[in-house]
């Protein structure tokens, strides 16, 4: 997928691991047009490509400070954009199929007028508990529902086994699971 030509240089990748905005900005100069071909391919559309290979900047941005060599930033950036695109995939699937479902009902039934407040409530808490949860848990439940990234991909950005990134996700889960226990009930 990538040669060696393609990984920047260990000191623009030790600047950005840094901060550098600068050099964060030379590996998005460098990268964006390959990454957004590649997702475009994946996905079928050059905005929603983009919108993906942005996402995964930011990700790159937040995660700058585990970034060990030139090589698996530029691993990182098209394994990013490959789960972030399957991702996309998936939620187009699902509005897809949902909305061959609603059509097949007929005609929605009203909404409750206070499913909005509910559903912002249950948004709040949810982030609420992530917001509660270890700072590793949080690290690795981030990486995972949020990057797209396995247990292994994750082990191997985070530098610990894949048994720990187990465990930590079984916590984490167990952890928002009774956190968002009330509204299960509701």
């Amino acid at each position: 997928m990538t040669s060696g030509r393609d990984a920047p240089d260990p000191e623009l990748v030790a600047r950005l691991r840094a901060g550098d905005r600068d050099a964060f900005e030379v590996v998005f100069r460098g990268h964006f047009g390959r990454l957004a071909d590649y997702a475009s391919r994946m996905v079928g559309s050059r905005d929603a490509a983009e919108d993906v290979v942005q996402e995964v900047f930011v990700g790159l941005w937040t995660n700058r400070e585990r970034i060990s060599s030139p090589e698996n930033l530029v691993a990182y950036l098209y394994r990013s954009v490959r789960n972030r695109g399957l991702n996309f995939l998936r939620h187009e699937r699902l509005v897809t199929n949902f909305r061959t479902a609603r059509s097949a009902e007929g005609p929605p039934e009203s909404e409750p007028a206070d499913r909005p407040t509910e559903l912002a409530e249950i948004d709040a808490a949810l982030k609420e508990a992530m917001a509660a949860l270890p700072p590793r848990s949080r690290q690795v439940f981030g990486l995972s529902r949020n990057e797209g990234l396995t247990y292994p991909e994750i082990a191997a950005t985070l530098g610990i086994s894949i048994k720990t990134v187990e465990t930590l996700m079984g916590r984490a889960l167990k952890s928002i699971r009774l956190s968002m226990a009330a509204f299960r009930s509701s």
